[in-house]
């Protein structure tokens, strides 16, 4: 279906890729304007529709895109082997943060679509993350040995305590690296931050 985009040469479909991800993590689907992709881009918007038939036909490839990148590399560095919950939803965060750094604007871009209000594309997301987002949490939460946890322990509400906390201190750096340059960033303090977390965690739940 998109034979024509990628018969280009790999710099020209890169230079495409980058300037449509920034224009739609900036402005989600609905506000995104195909004039700001092909000026950052260097393309006529003819092209741009001859590679792609329609802004919705460009929006759910880069979806396809992006969400193949970031989870073959989210699952080639996580140990799934790992027993204790904990320390596989440590690594969980800490490759989240390396991937912030390696690939903010996909993240962005993921996350705008995701909270999206648009009819347009709304069955073809929740199809798309039946997928992949449903299949990566099954694997991520599947397998852990329970018998870490202190006896009597919900263990359901107790790993959802867990993961809202990991979130939340997630959405922290994130808003936090929004308004700074990835330079700007301390991550030995960032990690140690978190390690803090994840040690409460452990007193609080774990025998």
């Amino acid at each position: 279906m998109f034979s024509k985009f990628q018969s280009l040469k790999p710099e020209k479909q890169e230079r495409i890729l980058n300037a449509a991800i920034k224009e739609f993590a900036k402005n989600g689907y609905k506000n995104a304007a195909t004039d700001n992709i092909v000026q950052e881009a260097n393309i006529s918007k003819g092209a741009l529709f001859h590679y792609f038939n329609s802004k919705k036909d460009l929006f759910l490839f880069l979806y396809d895109y992006t969400l193949e990148i970031v989870m073959n590399e989210f699952f080639e560095k996580i140990d799934l082997t790992e027993k204790d919950i904990l320390k596989r939803l440590h690594q969980v965060l800490l490759v989240e943060f390396i991937l912030i750094n390696k690939h903010p604007d996909m993240l962005d871009f993921i996350k705008t679509a995701n909270m999206e209000n648009c009819g347009e594309i709304e069955n073809d997301l929740e199809s798309r993350n039946k997928g992949y987002l449903t299949d990566s949490y099954r694997k991520v939460l599947s397998g852990f040995d329970s018998s870490f946890f202190k006896e009597g322990t919900d263990i359901e509400r107790t790993v959802n305590v867990i993961i809202w906390t990991m979130e939340g201190f997630a959405a922290k750096v994130k808003e936090n690296m929004k308004e700074h340059s990835i330079i700007e960033f301390n991550f030995d303090e960032i990690l140690s931050e978190m390690d803090i977390y994840f040690e409460m965690l452990r007193t609080c739940f774990y025998k």
